[in-house]
């Protein structure tokens, strides 16, 4: 199972931490994936202008002393990590658990924290036309727990910026597309044709999945 989901027949989100800018949160509920499928709205692509930079990421903007990346990698450890003063994650202090390959791992160097629907793809799907704060608080998205998951530095950038109709894990493949489908319902991005094909394709046989969703507005 991937983080934050168990069981697979239902996918929740909690609000904690950081409280999107230029947004109220309200929570919208699925009775099932398709139901949220079908809201997705179909628009192709569009890279233009994209730079990693326009997304400022790894911030503390809960000011707990923390950057975004190790809050994420210290929230999912199963055995906690020593944390040193000034938020230094001692290595070979921790065990975690990484969700698209099913690899134990306990030193936190080999871990990347993976967005979810990666920064390049959310530019392709309407993020292009945000401004820069709220770029910066989907990048650093704590105020959803399936936005950022820890994961092994291969499986993440064997997936680099690519959509489902590009890349899939090894695991768990129907909790990995209702988390994809999850954020992109709860930031308003776009699918393209290919991406909801593979979307749909892949969810034939899945459970049924119940979704509750913060979408911010």
């Amino acid at each position: 199972m991937f983080k934050k989901l168990a069981p697979l027949a239902v996918v929740c989100l909690f609000v904690v931490g950081v409280t999107p800018v230029h947004a109220a949160a309200t929570v919208t509920k699925f009775a099932s994936l398709d139901a949220a499928i079908k809201v997705l709205k179909v628009a192709p692509d569009i890279r233009d202008g994209y730079a990693r930079s326009k997304f400022k990421h790894w911030s503390d903007l809960d000011k707990n002393g923390c950057n975004t990346r190790n809050d994420v990698i210290i929230a999912e450890a199963l055995v906690k990590p020593k944390v040193d003063k000034g938020c230094k994650i001692v290595k070979d202090t921790g065990k975690w658990y990484s969700a698209y390959d099913g690899a134990t791992v306990t030193n936190f160097s080999g871990l990347d924290v993976d967005h979810m629907v990666p920064l390049a793809e959310a530019w392709d799907s309407g993020a292009s036309k945000w401004d820069a704060a709220k770029r910066e608080v989907y990048a650093n998205d704590m105020g959803d727990p399936i936005s950022l998951i820890a994961v092994t530095a291969a499986t993440n950038r064997s997936k680099s910026d690519q959509d489902p109709a590009e890349w899939l894990p090894a695991k768990d493949v129907c909790t990995y597309i209702a988390n994809w489908v999850h954020v992109k319902v709860r930031w308003s991005l776009t699918v393209d044709e290919k991406e909801l094909k593979a979307i749909k394709d892949n969810t034939v046989k899945c459970p049924k999945i119940k979704l509750d969703v913060v979408v911010v507005k």
